[in-house]
């Protein structure tokens, strides 16, 4: 069971989950928790010798039932590859497994907020490379999701709304657009390619969507990641996380969007997070997000 603290200088709670250091590290591809559990072969995670995309919960949970959830989403039963490399239509019914979970554990009165995402590439602390991703509930609002509900207030409406008004008015950082959905580094960009991923019309979270939008959202985040990976001609590594509303009764409203943040600022050498990061919580960026825009845009244009 994990533990919560609260952190009385930053104002944020800190979660103990101490079980995890003995979570699976990297193991070899003849065993690999996430493959399907194949005839004759060792027993994993999916009891079944094939199947599409799996769900279930994380055997090293930082939350757990009655304070939170963890889970794991296994894209494919395929090892090898990637969500950019899933074909178009099991990247649309991904959509709609992340809907399902958020409906269904959001419903939990023990969750405040549900966080889906995903961690690709050793670089960002990956721990599996089978194709997944994962979602956190919290028994509590997170501080970023408390901080767009700032912005909310500081902007008079809903920020991504404002935020992706501004964007289409200037361009130059538009890298890829459909009809549903805008996707942008944004001006104040902290990661050297960072993208967001922003639903054209006020949709709260991914319950609000009709179908088309799902499949135009899709479309949208395989395109950023195969660009990413045409960027630099090598797998791209990145944190994409889903932004939603949080699912308390008495939840503020919130903007479907997708954020990804990348830790490659060329193709050998990353962004850390070192003194000014860490220890002020102001990011020192030596690239301009115009700059990149224009170098994603042209890999994704690549990657078509």
């Amino acid at each position: 069971m994990s533990e919560l603290r609260f952190n009385e200088l930053r104002g944020e709670e800190v979660v103990y989950a101490i079980h995890r250091q003995e979570r699976t590290f990297l193991p070899s591809r003849e065993h690999c928790p996430l493959d399907a559990t194949r005839p004759g072969g060792p027993q994993t995670e999916i009891p079944f010798p094939s199947f599409e995309i799996a769900v279930f919960d994380n055997r090293f949970p930082a939350f757990e039932s009655p304070l939170g959830a963890a889970e794991v989403v296994v894209y494919t039963d395929q090892h090898d590859g990637s969500f950019g490399s899933l074909e178009p239509q099991r990247a649309e019914a991904l959509m709609w497994v992340w809907r399902h979970r958020y409906m269904e554990l959001g419903a939990r009165e023990d969750i405040d907020y549900v966080m889906i995402f995903e961690n690709r590439g050793v670089e960002v602390g990956v721990t599996l490379h089978h194709p997944h991703g994962q979602i956190y509930g919290y028994p509590f609002l997170p501080p970023i999701p408390a901080l767009e509900q700032e912005a909310d207030l500081r902007l008079g409406g809903c920020a991504p709304c404002t935020l992706m008004k501004r964007e289409l008015e200037d361009a130059r950082r538009i890298v890829h657009q459909n009809e549903s959905v805008v996707a942008y580094v944004p001006y104040a960009a902290r990661w050297a390619f960072e993208v967001h991923v922003v639903m054209s019309e006020h949709r709260p979270s991914l319950l609000a969507c009709q179908a088309a939008e799902l499949r135009d959202l899709a479309q949208a985040l395989q395109a950023i990641a195969r660009g990413y990976d045409a960027l630099f001609d090598r797998p791209f590594p990145y944190v994409m996380v889903v932004h939603q509303a949080p699912t308390t009764a008495a939840a503020a409203d919130g903007h479907l969007h997708v954020e990804f943040y990348p830790p490659l600022r060329t193709a050998d050498k990353l962004k850390y997070l070192a003194g000014s990061e860490q220890g002020a919580g102001t990011f020192i960026s030596d690239t301009l997000p115009e700059e990149s825009a224009g170098m994603l845009r042209e890999a994704i244009a690549r990657a078509a």
